[in-house]
Order: structure tokens, then C-alpha cells, then sequence
């Protein structure tokens, strides 16, 4: 256990509060089309996005100077172990979103009509949700998903292509840094190369995710509030989403030291 060390632990903490964030930023378009004010909910989730990707760029000096204080012997199986116990927060953290997601779904609509009471005003609201008499109300909304949340969902409403497309692009994003950083020790003389190409494959996967997956779940949402479609369908595929992103935190391991060979072999046609 000697790679466990405190920076690490906070490191991983930081992650683990990412993964969470992400995962329940699902819960607003439930929470949208359960309250029938999709515009606003959506302008919630692109603050929680914008904020989880603001974090995950925060952690990135801290999470490659694992790489500076790593010991030179055996540096590689040292900092990889490392790794993969970040790659296990985030597995953590989305695990621990979507045990939360019921009790997020019930807070967001809350917020959501509150946004819309407030005109849109981003600080009146915060104002409000972070009040001492709205958190006590808040608590009361705490509830753990139960087995007959799942009741209704059936595998034919379940759309296998965005599963898969959304369990690649997570397991991407999840070690699109740590595989850069692990590419600058195999390859030592390319190493600032390697390191800057962690921007582009989480812009790539980012561009991914917007055009393949977010569009279908917000058509699936807008069909939900003008009565094409129902809450149910919406709910499956919010289930679908987040477990699609638990699997691709497990795959990410799997594709963490492929890519970073990977991205050690692309560097030297660069320099």
C-alpha cells in the first residue's frame, strides 16, 4: 500500500466528486420533464456540466505531479497503480450518484421551478437552495432507489447502440488524462507532447457526447412534455445512461494502458 499516499486519497476524493456530479446531472431532464420546464432544466444541466468539467480540469496538476514525485525505480507499475485507484474513484463516485439519483430527481424539480420563479437568475436561486431552510426541507426528500423503481423498465425500451456509444465515451473521457500523463513515462523524450494531447481526446470525447447521446435523451424529454411520449420511456433511458457510464468507469481500466501506448506511438509522428 505504499501508493497510497495523502495526495493521492485527496486526488482521488476530487474525482470521486466529479464522477458524482456527472452522473447526477442525469436527474435533471427527469426532473424537467417531470415539472414540464425542459428549457430551464436543461440550462441547470449545463451548469452542472460546466462545473464538473471546470473541476476536472483543476485536478489535472495535481494528478500529474503523481508523476513527479513518483520514485525513479519501477516509476511505470508505481504511478500505474496509482492511476487505476483513480480510475476506481470515479467508479466509486458515479456508483454513489446514481444511489442519490431518486433523492436529486425530487431536489432538481424543486430548483427547476424555483429557476423559473427567479427569472433565470442563476445567483437568486443559489441564494435560495443554499439557505438554511432549504436544506432542512431538502433532507426530507432523501430516499434510496428501491427495487420497484425498476419495476416498469423492460430491455426493448432500452436503446442497445446508445448504451454501448455512451459506455465508450465515458470510459474514454474517464482516462483521457491519465493515459497522456502515463504516455509522458513510456515515452520521456515526447512527454510534453503526450501530456498536451489529454485536452484533445477529452475535447473529442466532449464533441462525442453531444452529438451522438445528448440529443437523443433531450428528444426523448421534449417528446415527454408535449405528450408524444412518457415519463416512463425517459425514466428507462435515464437508467440506461448511468448504468452504460458505471460500465464504462470499468472499462476505462481496461483501456488505460492501451491508450497510453497508444498515445505514445501517435506523439512521435508529431515531434
Amino acid at each position: 500500500m505504499d501508493f497510497l499516499t495523502q495526495k493521492l486519497v485527496y486526488i482521488a476524493l476530487f474525482i470521486f466528486i466529479i464522477h458524482s456530479i456527472e452522473t447526477l446531472a442525469y436527474a435533471v431532464r427527469l426532473s424537467g420533464a417531470r415539472v414540464r420546464l425542459i428549457a430551464s432544466a436543461l440550462s441547470l444541466f449545463n451548469i452542472m456540466v460546466m462545473v464538473s468539467r471546470l473541476a476536472n480540469m483543476m485536478q489535472q496538476p495535481f494528478t500529474g505531479s503523481l508523476i513527479d514525485t513518483a520514485p525513479s525505480e519501477h516509476a511505470q507499475e508505481f504511478v500505474a497503480t496509482q492511476f487505476r485507484f483513480l480510475i476506481g474513484a470515479s467508479t466509486v463516485g458515479t456508483l454513489f450518484g446514481m444511489l442519490l439519483l431518486p433523492t436529486f430527481i425530487a431536489l432538481f424539480s424543486r430548483a427547476i421551478i424555483h429557476l423559473s420563479e427567479e427569472r433565470g437568475s442563476i445567483p437568486s436561486l443559489a441564494k435560495r437552495i443554499f439557505s438554511l431552510q432549504y436544506i432542512r426541507r431538502g433532507t426530507t426528500h432523501f430516499s434510496l432507489p428501491k427495487f420497484s423503481y425498476l419495476r416498469d423498465t423492460k430491455m426493448k425500451d432500452i436503446p442497445i447502440r446508445l448504451f454501448v456509444i455512451n459506455m465508450l465515451i465515458t470510459g474514454i473521457y474517464t482516462i483521457g488524462v491519465l493515459s497522456a500523463l502515463y504516455a509522458a513515462l513510456l515515452a520521456p523524450e515526447r512527454a510534453s507532447t503526450a501530456i498536451m494531447a489529454s485536452g484533445l481526446i477529452n475535447g473529442l470525447a466532449t464533441i462525442l457526447l453531444v452529438i451522438f447521446v445528448d440529443p437523443k435523451v433531450s428528444v426523448v424529454a421534449d417528446d415527454v412534455v408535449n405528450g408524444r411520449g412518457n415519463y416512463q420511456t425517459l425514466k428507462n433511458i435515464s437508467i440506461m445512461m448511468v448504468s452504460s457510464r458505471l460500465l464504462g468507469t470499468l472499462l476505462a481500466q481496461l483501456l488505460f494502458i492501451p491508450g497510453a501506448k497508444y498515445i505514445s506511438w501517435f506523439t512521435q509522428f508529431i515531434v
